[in-house]
């Protein structure tokens, strides 16, 4: 018997799984992008991402991806600062906090969402 724990380079979470879109919204960005210096002391909170998942630790990068509905949007790179691991009797679900280290300029965050999402999943 063993265990599944998968290993991410990437940060993909949804609104309700605790993306910070008040901050980071696309539509504000694009008219005046956020700036790091306005996010870079916020520990930043995410819950409920299905199945056991560990991400790159402190001081490696992690990207920080917005699941809109299914659609990737990369936001920057963020440093994890804590992960949990819980088991609710049916499923593990992985839950964290991080700090946001990079922020994409509007011009770069298209280029780059465009490039890297997986095929059929860029917000663009």
């Amino acid at each position: 018997m063993g265990s599944f724990v998968e290993l991410n380079d990437t940060l993909q979470i949804t609104t309700e799984q605790g993306f910070p879109e008040k901050i980071l919204n696309l539509e504000r960005h694009r008219k005046k992008p956020v700036l790091l210096k306005e996010v870079k002391d916020i520990v930043f909170k995410f819950w409920g991402k299905a199945g056991a998942r560990h991400y790159h630790t402190a001081p490696t990068r992690v990207f920080l991806v917005h699941n809109i509905g299914g659609k990737w949007l990369y936001w920057g790179k963020i440093v994890m600062l804590e992960q949990t691991i819980t088991w609710d009797g049916k499923e593990h679900k992985t839950s964290g906090k991080y700090r946001v280290i990079q922020l994409y300029s509007p011009e770069y965050q298209e280029q780059i969402t465009r490039n890297e999402s997986p095929e059929g999943k860029s917000w663009f």
